[in-house]
């Protein structure tokens, strides 16, 4: 099994360290700046190829991937938009199946997510395929070894692919809740629907997505989609906000490693309080028609 990550600029995507643990540490690293990538991979790399081949040119580097990867059966990405983009063409390159959305991938079995997160199916590969691994849910194996570099400079293929004439920063109210770096949730404190409307107006500010516990989705105020926890979206945020959000494992399970997190609460006792870098002890729904205020500009 080998990973094959796209870098920009140095800089890799979401969920690639997973999946490069998830392939015992083999990787391949292409785009640009992919020696200051690779040196953020000790300790969770045993061997990495470097590709500098310039800026994303999916079409082009399917076929040029194809060719320098023909002899290796697994090939994995993280799910990130460039690996999603990717990761059909170099299938169709190889004539290999493609497995997306994957939880964990080995070369006798693959669980996928699907419907949104409420149903996983495990399946039985083929010998050889290409997969994505969704980000934030597997964790990284730390490694004693040193790491092994290697590079590899290959010629691109003369292959047509759409100009980019640029890439705007993700929108927040849009973007999947695993790619997101800030979120804001409610739980079963809020006390109405609209408070997410309220939510999507605070997100909006702190460009911050807007997530859920599963009480709330059951009700039907949010989407699936926007269920944070074992049995919805697995997270890791930089930020996340929780108003009314008691913390039970179920959920607490899915929050990943965020690095800092306010919670807003009655119960200064109840786990999601203990969590907090920010414990405010106060009504959810208070609390955010109070915040609501600040951040709304007066009528002219």
């Amino acid at each position: 099994m080998l990973a094959v990550i796209v870098v920009r600029d140095g800089v890799l995507p979401l969920g690639a360290h997973e999946s490069i643990s998830e392939c015992d540490g083999r990787a391949v690293l292409v785009g640009t700046g992919t020696a200051a990538a690779a040196s953020d991979l000790d300790h969770v790399a045993r061997e990495v190829t470097m590709m500098e081949v310039g800026e994303f040119r999916p079409g082009a580097w399917a076929e040029m991937l194809a060719t320098q990867l023909a002899d290796e059966p697994i090939l994995v990405m993280p799910a990130s938009p460039d690996g999603r983009d990717l990761a059909p063409g170099l299938a169709a390159e190889l004539r290999r199946p493609l497995y997306a959305q994957a939880l964990s991938i080995s070369p006798i079995r693959i669980d996928l997510i699907r419907r949104h997160g409420t149903e996983l199916h495990s399946i039985e590969p083929p010998h050889t395929f290409v997969a994505t691994l969704q980000p934030g849910v597997r964790g990284v194996d730390r490694l004693d070894a040193t790491t092994m570099v290697r590079t590899l400079v290959p010629v691109l293929a003369q292959r047509d692919d759409p100009t980019i004439e640029a890439v705007p920063p993700p929108d927040a109210a849009t973007i999947d809740l695993s790619e997101a770096k800030r979120i804001v949730a409610g739980g079963a404190g809020l006390d109405d629907q609209r408070r997410f409307q309220q939510l999507s107006a605070l997100g909006a500010v702190l460009e911050a997505s807007v997530g859920a516990t599963r009480v709330i989705t059951d009700r039907g105020w949010v989407g699936h989609e926007r269920q944070i926890g074992t049995t919805g979206v697995t997270v890791d945020p930089s930020l996340y906000i929780a108003f009314g959000i008691s913390g039970a494992v179920q959920h607490t399970s899915g929050l990943g490693q965020p690095q800092h997190i306010v919670s807003v609460n009655t119960d200064p006792f109840c786990p999601m309080m203990q969590l907090a870098d920010l414990a405010v002890i106060g009504d959810a729904n208070a609390v955010l028609d109070a915040l609501l205020e600040q951040i709304t500009p007066p009528h002219a």
